[in-house]
Parts: C-alpha cells; sequence; structure tokens
C-alpha cells in the first residue's frame, strides 16, 4: 500500500504538475505559499521548508524565527484554473518549530488544538459556512456592482452568473461540496454554500474558495472583494456558519428539545451567546467589519438566539422531514474576511464552554449582552477573555492585539467623505 508521499509525487508525475504551492495562512488569515518544482518536492514533502517566521506578520520574534512549513499531504489538490499545459498542485501546510513541535503562531495549529481538545471529549465538529462576496468592475475608485441583481435573482446568462458557475464547478473538481449558489440581496452580491465537512478541511476550502473566485475574476477583467461592507445602503457580507457536534457516528445536536435540539445542543448555544461579545474581534476583526454589524440589515447586533429570526446572532434552521441528522445551530456573526482557521476555533471554544460549564439557555429572542460596536470596542473584550488567551494562547493574542490597534489608530486619524460632506458646510 503505497504512503500518501508516494500518491503525491505520482500524482505529480503522472498529471505533468510543473508546480506545487505549499500554503499557509498568517495570523490575519492572508495566504502565504512556497513553489516547488517537482525535483524539490520529495524533499519538501519530506523534510517541510524551513523559513524565516519573523518575516511573516504575527509568526515569530527576530531572536526566534526560524520554523517549518510542513506539508499536510491529505491537502494536497490539483488547482483547476491553471491550464493543463501548465498544472499547478497545491497542498496545506502545518506550521511547526524546529525541533517538530507546534508552532504558536500558526493559525492551522490553533484550529487542531481545539479540535483535538473536542475530540478527547468524544465530538467531532462539523461546519458549513455560506460566503457571501461582491463582484465589482475593478478594486479602483468608488465600487461598482457587475449586476443589479437581488436574492435569488434568475438574470440572464451574463458575466457574473457565469463566473459563478464556473466557480462551483472547479470547486467541484476539487472535491468541495457545494449545497448551492445564488445571487443575494444587493446588487452585485453573491454567496456559494459549502457542504459541511470537519472543521479543518473547511477552515482550508474556505481559504481555497476566496483564492479561487480572486483568480477566476481577475481573469473575467473583473474583481471579487469579501470586504464585510464595501457598499453603504445595503447589507454587507456575511459568513454564516452552521455548526454541529457529532459522537460515535450520530448528530449529538439531536434531541427532545425545543425545535428538536439536544440538551448538548442547548448548552453549546449557551455558550455561544455568552461568550460571543469577547470573540467578536476574531470572527470579525477588520474596522469594516462594524459597518456591517448593525441594525436593519439582518444582521445580529446582540447576543441571542431564535428560531426564524434571520437579524439573530444565533439561530436554530428549520429541519425537512425525516433529516434530523441534519440538526444544527448556524452562527451569524462571522464575515468572510475573517481568518477561518481562528474563527472555527474560537467558535467552538465558547460552545464547548457552554457544554462543561452546563451553561443555562436564556430565554428566545433575550439579548444577553450587545455585540461589540466597534473593533476597538471588541479588541477591549478580547484582551479581557480568559478563554481567547487559553484558546490562542499569549503568543497570538498579543500579536493580534498590537496589530489591530494599529488598525483602529489609523482608522481613528482619517477625514472621511461623510465627515466633508456633512460638516464641512455647517462649521
Amino acid at each position: 500500500m503505497q504512503s500518501q508521499a508516494q500518491y503525491v509525487l505520482r500524482t505529480v508525475e503522472e498529471r505533468g504538475v510543473r508546480f506545487v504551492q505549499l500554503w499557509f495562512t498568517d495570523v490575519l488569515g492572508r495566504p502565504k505559499a512556497f513553489h516547488v518544482t517537482p525535483a524539490e518536492l520529495e524533499d519538501a514533502l519530506d523534510q517541510g521548508m524551513t523559513f524565516d517566521g519573523s518575516s511573516i506578520d504575527g509568526f515569530s520574534r527576530v531572536r526566534e524565527s526560524d520554523v517549518l512549513a510542513r506539508p499536510d499531504m491529505p491537502a494536497f489538490q490539483l488547482l483547476p484554473w491553471y491550464p493543463e499545459s501548465a498544472r499547478v498542485a497545491r497542498v496545506f501546510c502545518d506550521i511547526v518549530n524546529i525541533d517538530g513541535t507546534p508552532f504558536e503562531g500558526c493559525p492551522r495549529q490553533q484550529l487542531r488544538r481545539v479540535l483535538d481538545r473536542a475530540l478527547g471529549e468524544g465530538y467531532t465538529f462539523f461546519v458549513a459556512p455560506e460566503i457571501e462576496f461582491f463582484l465589482l468592475e475593478s478594486a479602483a475608485g468608488p465600487p461598482q456592482p457587475l449586476d443589479h441583481g437581488s436574492y435569488f435573482d434568475l438574470l440572464a446568462d451574463d458575466a457574473p452568473s457565469q463566473l459563478r458557475r464556473r466557480a462551483v464547478l472547479m470547486l467541484e473538481e476539487m472535491g468541495v461540496g457545494v449545497e448551492h449558489a445564488q445571487h443575494e440581496d444587493a446588487p452585485g452580491q453573491h454567496e456559494i454554500d459549502l457542504r459541511y465537512t470537519d472543521a479543518l478541511t473547511m477552515a482550508d476550502t474556505v481559504m481555497t474558495t476566496r483564492l479561487l473566485l480572486k483568480e477566476l475574476s481577475r481573469q473575467a477583467g473583473v474583481y471579487a472583494t469579501f470586504m464585510p461592507k464595501p457598499l453603504a445602503g445595503v447589507q454587507g457580507s456575511g459568513m454564516h456558519t452552521h455548526l454541529s457536534l457529532w459522537r460515535d457516528g450520530l448528530n449529538a445536536f439531536v434531541g427532545d428539545g425545543p425545535y428538536g435540539l439536544s440538551e448538548l445542543a442547548s448548552r453549546f448555544i449557551a455558550g455561544l451567546v455568552a461568550h460571543a461579545p469577547e470573540i467578536t474581534a476574531v470572527t470579525n476583526q477588520w474596522v469594516n467589519s462594524y459597518k456591517r454589524l448593525v441594525p436593519g440589515v439582518e444582521a445580529p447586533v446582540g447576543a441571542d438566539w431564535a428560531h426564524l429570526n434571520p437579524a439573530a446572532l444565533v439561530r436554530v434552521p428549520s429541519v425537512k422531514p425525516g433529516r434530523l441528522d441534519s440538526t444544527r445551530v448556524e452562527y451569524r456573526a462571522p464575515d468572510p474576511a475573517a481568518n477561518p482557521y481562528l474563527a472555527f476555533a474560537v467558535i467552538l471554544a465558547a460552545g464547548l464552554r457552554g457544554v462543561s460549564g452546563a451553561y443555562e439557555l436564556p430565554g428566545e429572542g433575550e439579548a444577553t449582552a450587545a455585540l461589540p460596536q466597534s473593533l476597538a470596542e471588541a479588541l477591549d473584550l478580547m484582551e479581557r477573555s480568559e478563554l481567547l488567551h487559553e484558546t490562542l494562547g499569549e503568543h497570538q493574542v498579543e500579536w493580534f492585539l498590537r496589530n489591530k490597534r494599529a488598525e483602529w489608530d489609523a482608522y481613528r486619524g482619517q477625514v472621511t467623505p461623510f465627515e466633508l460632506d456633512r460638516y464641512l458646510p455647517l462649521l
């Protein structure tokens, strides 16, 4: 029986792959990569790639710089947006210290750590995000949507419809399950819903989907953005994420409680609601994220849960008859510009805290707290959060706070068109 490394090497040879990209992410979720030729691939798979971690934001300080990118060979895949004449593949990497221990600055390792903790309690964490994004004419100047459609509009076979369809077909070619794709509410806004899988695979898939959409848009001469709120006066883009815990091959959220939920599911929701304000800095990490989390546009503003209310933070979707295994909860705060590894890690940690602490589920529609209204407020909550310090580690929390407070200070010093239009004629 061939090893995973032998499978990768054989696939590269048989499919005529010219380059293999070794992917990883920084703390903010920005994609990074090495590019190696087939001649160097065997050594890269066996030994990993050493690099200076201090050159990557949030990784290492200068005095502790060297780290190793170690390929996770089950995460190998051909990239279908490259031509057959110049095939390219990718494999995701875990970042480890030179001695082989997990590197505390690696977001993928942090998610692994929380998933291992859940597995130690008997649970596997499955997620299914709905990725919203805008297609714009370009990245320059005031944003101009590529179309003027709305919810579920069936438009003529225009450029946005073709691009969205091409993206879905490429994802399926890579083995990624897609539930469905659609036009969203705002002009130029679209959505791709991914079929549920384990959280680590899904975090890799979110990174792949974002890059795929960026690349296909570039090839079409347009621009795809995951910016949470690129247009004023319309709803922003979220990444509503469906969640469930499984144990012994069965959905542990199924029960005889309200809306078919188990006691474990109720406690998990209670954990999400209780800890939502302090994890929002991670699930909504940009200044712009808080332009989306405002009343009136079906985005959450308080820590609450409901069955049908689309503006609730946690929603319990209806389950089709005979499909109890699809029982789940939907966490609606995250946006598609979040680092998926850290976002899934803190969401799981919050839910598990509710389970282990036997949290009581508050009344439906009863907001126990407000979500932060700005990045600055979210960072203050993060700094005081014992849950986040435990989940992400001091290294990532310290860097994240420093980086994001610099972002907030830069934003605070700007004079915006709103201020000029509103105040210059009056003051």
